[in-house]
């Protein structure tokens, strides 16, 4: 039975907000610790030619970037497709399904940050979550326990309607940029020095130029698949030792009616190394499809990992055990995505409550040469998101201005 907000405490109101990811939504606002990324580049051009290493939201923006500034670009993207981490599919329901970054956590005129350029409009739609919207988490006793949304940060978040993240790129950014990718090219040595650099992929191609942005995942680099000539520095190393990359794992489960709220937030989530969330997937799409997301990363994205096919059990046992059965009775279809698998991701990103000295050093370049950009290089007080990595793109580019 749905016991009422209305007693909630504030010590509890605070333990929802501490939740992990309810923390990344409100904490992915940017600016809390007190450094917002700084704002459009401006003029200037940036000479010579630039690699740039991942087709991800990192990789697209600042290969746009560099190619409005007149920079000879290229791009060197290890998969088949453009994305990396914001693939979604259009083969499950009526509307994309966001396999990856889903979410538009900040406003709007980050979509105008990125394209910059004040001739292109950007037409995308987003829908926020309304205050009044419904929210429950589970408590101890098993009880669910319904709260505003608007009380837990949520209404500031929005999701786009009939589109995604990689639609939204591949609109607005990959047009320009799309002869300027090499696909199939894993990129697993970088000699740098003052001539420039040189990358050797996993065919034992070289490709040469001015200057590098690395954009492959933190956990990329973690794992040693590509190798630096001269190597890392020590600190740099010593830095992605103390980093911790959350597992990642994603499921969308398709009913025949809608037994469940906008949000859900199980007892156990946040309570050990990860978080774990169900959401109405459907919410603000033109869609009859009842479609339920599984967000989990971290320690509880790793149970449903360990399960492989199974997974779907556990989710719908998890679900019946709430609703009675529900779940199962209602059980129509569902797809996952475990990030862990994808041998360029490697798993989800930088822990919500990372500190962020760690991304700043990340993001640090070395020697003017080697630049670095992504969710999880950033020079500001943001990170693990798609619109931090687009800035931090945008803080690499403005670092070869200067």
């Amino acid at each position: 039975m749905m016991a009422a907000a209305a007693g909630i405490s504030r010590r509890r109101m605070l333990q929802l907000a501490g939740l992990g990811l309810l923390s990344s939504f409100v904490a992915a606002c940017g600016g809390l610790l007190g450094r917002e990324p700084d704002g459009p580049l401006g003029e200037g051009s940036v000479q010579g030619s630039v690699i740039v290493v991942g087709a991800g939201p990192a990789g697209m923006t600042a290969a746009h970037l560099l190619r409005q500034r007149g920079a000879d670009v290229r791009v060197l993207e290890a998969l088949s497709v453009a994305g990396g981490r914001i693939a979604h599919t259009r083969d499950f329901v009526d509307f994309p399904i966001s396999l990856g970054g889903e979410w538009l956590h900040v406003e709007r005129r980050v979509l105008d940050d990125i394209v910059a350029d004040e001739s292109v409009r950007i037409e995308t739609v987003t829908v926020g979550y309304q205050e009044d919207g419904e929210f429950a988490m589970v408590d101890e006793e098993g009880e669910l326990v319904a709260v505003s949304l608007g009380d837990v940060g949520f209404d500031i978040d929005q999701k786009f309607v009939g589109s995604s993240w990689l639609d939204f790129f591949e609109t607005y950014v990959l047009p320009g940029i799309s002869p300027l990718i090499t696909f199939d090219t894993a990129i697993e040595r970088i000699e740098h020095g003052e001539e420039g650099v040189r990358l050797t992929d996993t065919n034992g191609d070289v490709h040469e130029a001015d200057r590098v942005v690395v954009t492959v995942p933190v956990a990329i680099l973690q794992q040693g698949l590509v190798e630096f000539d001269p190597p890392l520095s020590d600190g740099r190393l010593d830095t992605l030792d103390d980093a911790t990359v959350w597992s990642g794992f994603k499921a969308f489960v398709e009913f025949d009616h809608r037994f469940y709220p906008t949000l859900l937030v199980p007892a156990d989530s946040g309570a050990g190394g990860g978080q774990r969330l169900f959401y109405d997937a459907a919410h603000g799409q033109e869609s009859d499809a009842n479609v339920l997301g599984v967000f989990s990363v971290g320690e509880e994205a790793e149970r449903y990992q360990a399960a492989g096919d199974g997974a779907i059990d556990l989710i719908l046992a998890e679900l019946d055990e709430i609703y009675d059965g529900a779940a199962s009775e209602a059980y129509a279809q569902h797809i996952t995505q475990n990030w862990n698998e994808q041998p360029w991701a490697r798993g989800a990103y930088l822990t919500d409550g990372e500190d962020f000295r760690i991304t700043r050093r990340l993001a640090e370049p070395i020697d003017d040469v080697v630049y670095f950009a992504g969710d999880g290089y950033t020079a500001f007080d943001d990170w693990s998101s798609v619109h931090a990595a687009a800035w931090s793109a945008r803080e690499a580019v403005r670092a070869m201005l200067a």
